[in-house]
């Protein structure tokens, strides 16, 4: 259950906006960090060795087995003249196969770069879904909360003009108030009124979308609408340089990591218009029978050095190295987008916050007026200077101004969320005290 503590501080140091345990218990959450393990075994089947003489292939087999077979007396080696050589014959065999390549020309080594490359981008790209989940765990949190505040605000609206309707009527009845004032309280009323249920339906859809979220059953939160809201604390945030969200954004570091895979695609393709040098060996034990299989006079061996170069294949080498190039270009430009994206989303979302704060800050400045303005009518209406009316429309008013804030809160939490999510996530302002640099990562 979300708790008070998760959000916003007083303090101006923003907390996580839902539980810890949120960005790994979801069951997208379990996806995404699922969905890049198989990545994380590229550069291990690209690096087959590591020192100073890197492999382009290393494969080392072990094998044993048994042939019962029979010769024909018939073929090219006259085995019914022979004589020692059984026609049919038992054969043991144990032994192994190896295989080396060396890495002379570099096609392993950005075989490697550019499979851990891709490891780097899917986990970056795994980080960004987990900030999008909890970015959406929070939006529907802080909906949840501020649809209570406005119904609360709401309810006690309905209760000031309930009290007005009544004395309305009492008025009119008395022959104090026209007939046609019932008629403008009453519709007023029954505007807030035909609010309540809207927003109770916004409260309970929020509710029942966070339990969701978290994983759970979808009214495994309905106990946080008996709760009241936690107070919230919105201030200005610093967020640093542009280098500095540039490195926070999980797009442009998948991105970035994308088009460091196609570069080192390219040295791959080239290095086809090298030779190959490689060297197979193979070596184990054969014999007739079982209790000699592991004696010196059955050992066997062979070492064969091996080359390879597509010669006769270097037009098609240089069209994989086009083709190369052209991936990387478009690698860049993706890049490049990418940037100017995650740009554009932190200066809208710096923006709207910002807006956001001006707003809430000039209609708390309402609210404290028409409080004041209340207070006086309060005391007014004790010394018997004004009439209850009076004292009910400036009520009325008051919370008026309370709806207003409570929306404008609303809307400045949601936007708050969005920019931490145009910011990347995992992100925090300096500590009380610091000098103002540019904020760091958790």
């Amino acid at each position: 259950m979300v708790s008070k503590s998760n959000l916003p501080s007083s303090n101006g140091g923003p907390r996580s906006a839902i539980p810890s345990s949120t960005a790994s218990s979801t069951p997208r959450s379990r996806r995404i960090s699922t969905s890049a393990r198989p990545r994380r075994a590229l550069p291990k089947c690209a690096r087959c060795a590591t020192g100073p003489l890197a492999v382009t292939r290393r494969a080392i087999d072990a094998a044993a087995s048994v042939t019962r077979r029979r010769q024909s007396e018939n073929g090219p080696l006259p085995i019914g003249v022979i004589p020692g050589i059984e026609r049919d014959q038992t054969i043991r065999e144990i032994g192994f196969d190896a295989a080396w390549e060396a890495d002379l020309f570099g096609r392993t080594r950005r075989a490697v770069e550019g499979a851990s490359a891709r490891l780097e981008a899917a986990e970056a790209e795994a980080g960004g879904l987990r900030t999008s989940v909890a970015a959406e765990v929070a939006r529907t949190y802080l909906s949840l909360r501020g649809a209570q505040r406005e119904l609360a605000v709401r309810q006690a609206s309905l209760d000031i003009l309930d009290q007005t309707l009544r004395l309305t009527r009492a008025r009119i009845d008395a022959g104090d108030a026209p007939a046609g004032t019932l008629d403008s309280a009453q519709a007023r009323r029954d505007t807030v009124a035909a609010s309540l249920p809207l927003i109770e339906a916004r409260l309970r859809a929020a509710t029942l979308g966070l339990g969701l979220l978290l994983g759970q059953l979808p009214e495994s939160e309905l106990a946080l609408i008996e709760t009241p809201p936690p107070a919230l604390s919105l201030v200005p945030m610093p967020v640093g340089q542009r280098a500095d969200l540039l490195r926070r954004r999980p797009d442009v570091r998948a991105a970035e990591r994308r088009l460091a895979a196609a570069t080192a695609d390219i040295g791959v393709a080239t290095a086809e218009l090298f030779p190959h040098l490689g060297i197979g060996a193979s070596g184990g034990f054969q014999s007739l029978e079982t209790g000699n299989l592991f004696e010196s006079g059955s050992q066997t061996f062979a070492l064969v050095p091996m080359l390879s170069w597509r010669i006769f294949d270097g037009g098609r080498v240089r069209a994989e190295i086009h083709a190369s190039e052209a991936r990387q270009q478009q690698a860049a430009l993706a890049y490049e987008s990418s940037v100017l994206a995650a740009l554009g989303d932190a200066e809208r979302a710096l923006s709207n916050y910002r807006l956001d704060l001006d707003a809430l800050r000039l209609q708390t400045t309402a609210v404290a007026s028409s409080r004041r303005s209340h207070d006086r009518a309060a005391l007014r209406y004790r010394a018997g200077d004004i009439t209850l009316a009076e004292l009910l429309a400036e009520e009325a008013d008051l919370r008026d101004a309370e709806d207003a804030q409570a929306r404008l809160q609303t809307v400045a939490a949601i936007d708050l969320v969005a920019l931490f999510k145009a910011l990347g996530g995992g992100w925090s302002p300096p500590p009380q005290g610091s000098d103002g640099q540019a904020p760091g990562q958790h």
